[in-house]
């Protein structure tokens, strides 16, 4: 597969607008939307949204420093294949980021705003660390895509969980019918040509097949960890991006199977609008989601996004330890450094 370095330099979607993000790289590694997470060695690594895919490491989860982007800077081009498949797409965001077969696979979303012709795509890399000389990301291609009027999901938001077997299988799902999963073939990151079945995992209504964007009902971005004997599905409710008009909550439900069924606390399943609240809004604090989860050993900690009411409603990275309740059910802490 050919070397995309310095290919995929894309601006942020319309609707990043809203929360103060600009055309121009941001120097502050704080301001981040929709942040994934990982630790190579001693070296805690985030991905997010943010004038392509943004980058920043950290030795103790407070103190960040910027690094390249993934994909270089504006102006970029992106990947033959995307734009032939997608056309019109010009952004690039909601990273994932995932350690499988002896490499690094980040996943990312490709699509038009307010439309579910879209596709995730997935480049793999041997280090996260831009100082060693193995440091190259190379294009795998499309993973999956959704076409309107074909698909009943949109191909955005991905995350890839391990199962017990060191299985890996890729989430993904905004709006539309809700979030879908494939098993992926651990050899390449694409889904399995053995197992074709899409999985559905969550949606808001039982019967409500299609919906679009800022519609009441949403439901987005998954990130799914496993813990003791159960999965937990962590999933984004509400609206999204829209700086202090945001109402974006995290919510979770949790399945014996990583393919489901999820349920939440009091036995509602994920598919039918059920979800338990992890974090809410509060104060300065508006819109938490697009959450991924960070597990060393014993200890959890939920990595988000919030809108900034005290600072025109940017996006930033928050960070809270997670504890848990004994009966098993999540609980997100107060974060580790102070909004800034």
């Amino acid at each position: 597969m050919k070397s995309i370095v310095g290919l995929l330099g894309l601006g942020l979607a319309v609707a990043f607008a809203a929360t103060g993000a600009t055309a121009q790289r941001q120097p502050d590694p704080t301001r981040a939307h929709d942040p994934a997470i990982i630790k190579q060695g001693d070296t805690y690594y985030v991905f997010a949204t943010a004038n392509g895919i943004s980058m920043r490491r950290s030795q103790d989860l407070v103190n960040w420093e910027m690094l390249p982007p993934v994909f270089g800077e504006l102006p970029g081009m992106l990947p033959t294949w995307a734009a032939e498949e997608v056309p019109g797409v010009r952004n690039i965001w909601a990273p994932d980021i995932s350690h499988f077969n002896g490499k690094y696979h980040l996943y990312y979303s490709l699509s038009t705003f307010g439309s579910n012709r879209s596709a995730i795509g997935l480049a793999t890399n041997q280090t996260l660390d831009p100082a060693d000389p193995e440091y190259r990301w190379d294009d795998q291609g499309k993973v999956v895509e959704s076409f309107p009027g074909v698909s009943t999901h949109n191909a955005i938001d991905p995350n890839v969980v391990l199962d017990e077997q060191g299985q890996p299988w890729l989430s993904w799902g905004s709006f539309w019918g809700g979030v879908k999963m494939r098993k992926l073939d651990p050899s390449t990151g694409l889904v399995s040509q053995e197992d074709t079945t899409l999985y559905s995992l969550a949606a808001r209504t039982s019967t409500e097949a299609v919906q679009g964007p800022n519609r009441p009902r949403s439901v987005e971005a998954p990130f799914i960890i496993r813990r003791g004997e159960y999965y937990y599905q962590f999933l984004s409710f509400d609206r999204c991006c829209s700086g202090v008009r945001s109402t974006y909550n995290i919510r979770v439900g949790r399945s014996e199977e990583v393919t489901g069924p999820y349920v939440d606390a009091i036995g509602v399943r994920m598919t039918r609008g059920g979800g338990t609240l992890v974090l809410a809004g509060v104060g300065r604090i508006r819109g938490p989601g697009h959450n991924s989860v960070l597990i060393e050993g014993d200890r959890h900690y939920l990595v988000h996004h919030y809108y900034d009411a005290e600072d025109n409603g940017r996006s930033k990275l928050q960070i809270r330890p997670l504890t848990w309740t004994e009966d098993g059910w999540p609980v997100a802490e107060e974060p580790l450094a102070p909004s800034r």
